[in-house]
């Protein structure tokens, strides 16, 4: 069973007596930023000129700064900025701005794991990574609660680089759910393939296959998302709060027998074999190089898969009946932001 660590297992003044810089305010800047605050933590937020989230983070009690400057006065720093756009952000602002002795922290480990950022070895490389959005981070915390993180050392110059990643873990909330010891490479290689063979790629795939299916033998397509789309919440949430079994326990014997015998002919040993084929992709570097490339080129697939997706039935279908759900009014706003 592995070891998680709690609150009692911190010494929280291995971060409130540093200077932290958060290097973004996006999902996850913005949480982390207020938390380690709200902590206790001496906190600056390093923005590029003319940042929209600039007023955001001042209105939020947060001083703000040049990515540059704010490097410069931390002794920790927590880059929060997309994978593709880090490498470039750290060459240029933050290596060299880079006090001796500091600490260097990532909450996913892409970059370092492909080699795409490489600190010195005189500081500390860490990973502080939780798992969830930003906004249910900040959201936990001022509960009174947290949600678990994924703690790991790259390297340790100071030798308390772990105590300092458990101690961070802390300020943001975490060791009151539990945080638990990995590796830059093992949370690099597990969030990829979830992302892509379930959570993100596998399942939106699926949904959409369904959907399809459905309308293509005449159904009618608000029936078709409902059953394929729409519902997909009730189960996951079980799934959450229950595991598999309680899963299957909650639903109809009819649903049950139903999803055993015809479930693993659709994700079957061919489905299995290419999940396989996805992993290597992702250990030997292959989606790095795939990703880096396509965003030096200027997107040009990424942004036709994109415009395919948006453009898809199942999402036609879906703005109209979300519209008519005024429960939804949340997921309304994102429709009109995203167009999806």
């Amino acid at each position: 069973m592995a070891q998680m660590y709690y609150d009692k297992d911190a010494n929280p003044a291995l971060i409130t007596d540093r200077r932290v810089a958060i290097i973004g305010y996006g999902s996850q800047g913005h949480a982390h930023a207020l938390n380690l605050l709200d902590s206790g933590v001496p906190v600056r937020v390093g923005l590029r000129e003319g940042s929209a989230s600039a007023d955001k983070a001042r209105a939020s009690g947060l001083e703000v700064s040049s990515v540059a400057d704010a490097v410069r006065w931390a002794d920790l720093v927590m880059l929060l900025v997309p994978d593709t756009t880090a490498p470039t952000l750290w060459r240029e602002q933050v290596a060299p701005n880079l006090q001796p002795g500091s600490a260097v922290a990532f909450a996913h480990g892409f970059n370092i794991r492909f080699g795409l950022i490489e600190p010195d070895p005189s500081v500390d490389v860490i990973m502080i990574a939780p798992k969830g959005p930003g906004h249910l981070l900040r959201r936990t915390y001022e509960e009174g609660g947290g949600i678990p993180s994924l703690i790991a050392v790259a390297n340790d110059a100071s030798g308390r680089a772990h105590d300092t990643a458990l101690a961070y873990a802390w300020a943001i909330g975490s060791t009151r759910a539990g945080v638990l010891d990995t590796t830059f490479a093992e949370e690099t290689e597990t969030d990829l393939f979830g992302e892509q063979v379930v959570l993100c790629g596998g399942l939106s795939q699926l949904v959409r296959a369904g959907f399809d299916t459905l309308v293509e033998a005449g159904y009618q397509p608000e029936s078709a998302y409902f059953e394929c789309l729409h519902e997909l919440k009730l189960i996951v949430d079980l799934l959450y709060e229950h595991g598999l079994s309680g899963m299957w326990f909650s639903v109809s014997e009819t649903a049950e027998y139903g999803g055993l015998t015809r479930g693993p002919r659709i994700v079957n040993d061919e489905t299995r074999a290419e999940m396989r084929r996805v992993l290597d992709e992702i250990r030997s570097g292959a989606f790095a190089s795939e990703l880096v490339d396509e965003i030096a080129a200027g997107r040009p697939r990424f942004e036709a898969l994109r415009r395919e997706a948006r453009e898809a039935q199942i999402e036609q279908v879906g703005r109209d009946l979300r519209a008519m759900m005024p429960f939804l009014a949340s997921a309304t706003k994102l429709d009109q932001v995203s167009g999806g």
